[in-house]
């Protein structure tokens, strides 16, 4: 073919991509984009908006463009025409509308690693069905009857290794109560046995990849975590085979009281349905309960007032319990926990564990007078809405008895609406984490006998940052000293 043979089959295509691209430049000189910048070619911003930051704050990023731009604005990230929202307002209308005007929407390496049934990146029915599945194991019944007395003997099996005047990681102690109580959990698997430890083992890999850089390569955290997912779901697919077989052998129905029998005996999902349910909950469930008893343990560090109070909170629901001849904690000592929940409510507030959530415009939206056009990325930013000092007074202060107002705080001005209206650490809508309820109830329990059995202080400098994962450089090492009740 000659060079006037390509051109002329060529022509077509570039005057159709010129006119798309035209036609695209037209409408949005067209729409009023809220302000902002787009970065460089492709990366646009995202290297500037991932850098760490301290985990209490909203980060250099963020702070600099909402004071040029407001807290609405324009920019490129992860690749994407992206709009921001610091707005307490656009971010609680967004999760309102998850389906109808936005849908979820996270980055393809998320969905890589994690699996494509993962119920984070999962949308629609089948998004429906598997969050039906999760909600109906983790029933307020199963939290009160069986789920309350498991996590109670976690957390005692991992305090009860603490000896006096004993220097290790608060993090990594968070993150063995909440892997076991998983483990346990979703597998029955118990704590200690060697299966347990190498699936922990290869866990700690799969996480190193799931919040590192999406680079598919030999030696790279993403790729090392891609071969543990393999290791991972082979073992889970292990079990799956054992329980089918057992079933098979008794001639009856057996019943496994943990999620993976819930599945195979209630669910017609398939096989990799079932991989990527366990396997995302896995993660979901040990990885931000962990970060949030470390940020607990770290910010209580530095605040006497509390621990006191909080231990005198928790003396009096021993003390009842010895009268009463009773050991372990039942759902009434539970709901007696009450300043417990606002040490809780705070420790969210302040620290973020999930700072911003990723959705897409399914079609044109306006809000406020700007325009979000359909298709764009929308990142409604939780953290600047939780540190926002118009809701919050003092922001960066870890108060809990901010929230003694019937458990949600009212706004810093005294005059506003109570910013338990904007208050989403586990989200909103139709999406709000199934696992918010056992997140709690892990946090109380473990804080409980923490401070009825321990004080300690920081054994070295240290504090929590957003990467933007949260995360303690130094794994928060304290120093514990036992004490009697």
């Amino acid at each position: 073919m000659s060079d006037s043979e390509l051109i002329l089959c060529l022509l077509p295509s570039v005057i159709a991509l010129l006119l798309f691209s035209v036609l695209i430049h037209r409408r949005q000189t067209h729409l009023n984009l809220p302000p902002g910048l787009s970065g460089w070619p492709f990366i646009g911003e995202t290297i500037g908006y991932l850098q760490p930051y301290s985990a209490t704050t909203i980060g250099h990023f963020m702070e600099q463009h909402v004071a040029r731009f407001g807290k609405i604005y324009r920019s490129n990230l992860f690749g994407e025409p992206t709009i921001v929202s610091a707005d307490a307002g656009l971010n609680r209308f967004i999760l309102q509308n998850e389906g109808r005007l936005f849908e979820c929407s996270y980055p393809r390496s998320i969905g890589g690693i994690l699996g494509k049934w993962s119920m984070l990146v999962l949308v629609g029915d089948m998004h429906r069905d598997m969050r039906t599945i999760s909600l109906n194991f983790l029933s307020h019944g199963r939290l009160r009857t069986h789920l309350l007395r498991e996590v109670e003997k976690n957390t005692l099996l991992v305090l009860g290794s603490w000896r006096d005047n004993s220097t290790f990681s608060a993090q990594d102690e968070a993150k063995k109560f909440t892997f076991n109580l998983m483990a346990k959990h979703i597998m029955s698997l118990d704590p200690g046995e060697p299966e347990t430890e190498q699936l922990k083992k290869e866990y700690v890999t799969f996480m190193k990849g799931v919040v590192s850089p999406p680079l598919n390569f030999p030696g790279t955290a993403y790729w090392k975590a891609l071969r543990s997912r393999s290791t991972i779901l082979k073992f889970i697919e292990r079990k799956m085979e054992e329980r089918i077989e057992r079933k098979k052998e008794a001639g009856e129905r057996v019943e496994d009281d943990d999620l993976l029998g819930w599945v195979l005996e209630y669910s017609n999902l398939s096989t990799e349905q079932i991989l990527d349910l366990i396997l995302s909950l896995l993660f979901a469930g040990h990885e931000t309960s962990s970060v949030a008893i470390a940020l607990a343990i770290f910010f209580l560090e530095g605040c006497p007032r509390a621990i006191d109070q909080l231990r005198e909170e928790h003396l009096d629901i021993a003390r009842a319990k010895r009268e009463a001849g009773e050991t372990e904690l039942n759902w009434e000592d539970y709901k007696k926990m009450e300043f417990t929940q606002c040490v809780i409510s705070e420790t969210l507030r302040l620290g973020n564990v999930v700072r911003f959530l990723h959705r897409k415009a399914l079609k044109d939206v306006r809000y406020q007078g700007y325009d979000i056009p359909c298709g764009w990325k929308v990142l409604p930013v939780i953290a600047a809405v939780h540190l926002d000092p118009h809701l919050f007074d003092q922001p960066q202060h870890f108060n809990p008895w901010r929230w003694q107002n019937n458990g949600r705080a009212s706004s810093s001005s005294g005059t506003g609406p109570s910013t338990g209206n904007y208050f989403m650490p586990f989200g909103g809508g139709p999406r709000l984490c199934t696992g918010s309820e056992l997140a709690k109830l892990e946090m109380a329990v473990f804080i409980h006998h923490l401070v009825l059995n321990f004080s300690w202080e920081l054994a070295d400098s240290d504090e929590a940052f957003a990467f933007p994962f949260v995360d303690f450089p130094k794994g928060l090492p304290i120093r514990v000293f036992s004490h009697s009740q």
